[in-house]
């Protein structure tokens, strides 16, 4: 039979008052969180507006610090900046777009001016400059073409394909690529395309091969020039 005094047992041998002490309950504060950086000049203004809304006469918050006058005031002030803002954005694409209209017109007139005075001057060019126009540079004679420098071969895209490039050669109206097995000898070499620009792919070839390969530039009346120091790389 168990006793229920104090310091009695239970009938299962526990003291009644033995048990742990109550513990105080924790409370979550709750903090504002304003995150004001996050937001857009309209959204602050927005924020601001249901801000003072909900506290005006609020009795949670009868003394607002800052005041909600002070509040308003700031509020307001923002929203004229944004006002006066958006205004002179407004005002400002106006003025460009008739800036550009303006550069439009002076372009096209002053081309014309141009071309009168090419007329006009017949290519003297005392003639042009006293214009207050400035003239073309005389176009310097190509000369023999020079030696394409700087040939690099990289792995192709696809395999059995090496990419060339090389610095582009003045005169150069294309250029001429040759391919050789390793080892190089004099006889080695032979054609592989023609390109238009300082680049080609080099495909149809043997993978896990070491291929070389040299360019040289071709120019008017199918003018050549020298070779290219050799480049050699392992097809891909």
């Amino acid at each position: 039979m168990a006793l229920y005094d104090s310091g009695a047992l239970y009938d299962s041998g526990i003291l009644y008052d033995s048990g742990p002490s109550p513990q105080p309950n924790k409370r979550h504060m709750a903090k504002v969180k304003l995150s004001l950086q996050t937001l857009s000049p309209d959204q602050k203004v927005a924020f601001g507006t249901t801000v003072i809304t909900s506290m005006t006469g609020n009795p949670n918050f009868v003394t607002p610090n800052p005041t909600l006058a002070s509040a308003t005031t700031v509020k307001n002030t923002l929203q004229t900046a944004i006002n006066d803002y958006n205004a002179a954005l407004a005002a400002a694409q106006v003025k460009l777009a008739a800036r550009e209209a303006a550069e439009v017109a002076f372009n096209a007139t002053f081309t014309l001016l141009g071309a009168y005075v090419d007329n006009v001057s017949g290519g003297d060019r005392t003639k042009a400059e006293s214009s207050g126009m400035s003239v073309r540079a005389d176009v310097a004679p190509v000369g023999p073409l020079t030696q394409v420098l700087n040939l690099v071969l990289t792995a192709g895209d696809n395999e059995g394909t090496l990419d060339a490039a090389w610095d582009s050669t003045r005169g150069a109206n294309s250029y001429e690529a040759q391919t050789s097995a390793d080892p190089v000898s004099g006889t080695s070499w032979v054609f592989k395309t023609v390109a238009s620009k300082s680049s080609i792919t080099l495909d149809g070839l043997t993978t896990g091969n070491r291929v070389w390969a040299r360019v040289r530039a071709i120019g008017a009346n199918n003018s050549k020039g020298p070779w290219s120091d050799p480049a050699v790389k392992t097809v891909p």
